[in-house]
């Protein structure tokens, strides 16, 4: 079984490999997923509305 002491060995080494991004890399990247996410509820948004509608029409509400 691996000591406690040698696990937290490893665990100290390996996180001095991790490479952390830039802060204009973290900005860009939260600018993009934004952007994303604002045009997926956009498209969203106007399917369900098309839908509703298409349905109401059909039903005569």
């Amino acid at each position: 079984m691996v000591s406690a002491v040698k696990f937290f060995r490893e665990v100290r080494q390996e996180a001095k490999k991790v490479t952390w991004p830039t802060r204009k890399e973290t900005v860009t990247s939260t600018l993009v997923v934004m952007a994303m996410v604002a045009l997926a509820a956009t498209f969203f948004f106007c399917v369900d509305w098309i839908f509703s509608s298409a349905i109401k029409a059909i039903l005569g509400i």
